[in-house]
């Protein structure tokens, strides 16, 4: 498990954060195509993530809050072919939602950046201040998410307190 401190806001444009981060030296890792199959749970989030970089089952705790929240994330890596298990989790726990969305993966030391094309829904970039250790600590990563909203420009009206999943189901 690791911790993450992060935001998801609206983003009408796309190509300025685009060029705040290569401005800032930001490495890109890619476009990825990805499919995020949510499952029911009662405790958290569980999704499997099938993409073309990224493939992994994730269990998630985040409150539904607009803002720089924390986020307890265990990842499971999986192969891109990961049908039999989510067969088997179909079977288990039945489907809440499928995300369908094309994200391009930026990152600037510990920080994940995602700017995000979702089906149904529009754009959005996500930031995600992460301690994969504990070395870092909470504030220090509240600190570098607030840094780039205010380097994003983004508002407090941006901000959007709830998973893709969520905003689809309504």
């Amino acid at each position: 498990m690791h911790l993450n401190v992060e935001i998801k806001a609206q983003c009408a444009d796309p190509s300025h954060i685009r060029e705040i981060l290569e401005r800032e030296g930001a490495k890109s890792v890619g476009l990825d195509h990805q499919v995020d199959t949510y499952f029911d749970i009662e405790n958290g989030r569980l999704k499997l993530r099938q993409g073309n970089i990224e493939n992994s089952l994730i269990h998630y705790k985040r409150p539904n809050l607009a803002g720089p929240k924390k986020s307890e994330v265990t990842l499971h890596p999986t192969q891109p072919d990961a049908n039999s298990l989510k067969e088997v989790l179909t079977r288990a726990l039945g489907i809440f939602i499928t995300v369908d969305k094309k994200r391009e993966i930026y990152f600037i030391e510990n920080v994940k950046f995602h700017l995000d094309s979702v089906k149904g829904l529009g754009y959005f970039v996500e930031i995600e201040a992460i301690d994969q250790d504990g070395t870092l600590g909470v504030d220090y990563l509240h600190e570098q998410c607030a840094r780039f909203m205010d380097l994003f420009s983004i508002t407090p009206d941006q901000l959007i307190d709830k998973s893709y999943s969520d905003l689809l189901s309504v």
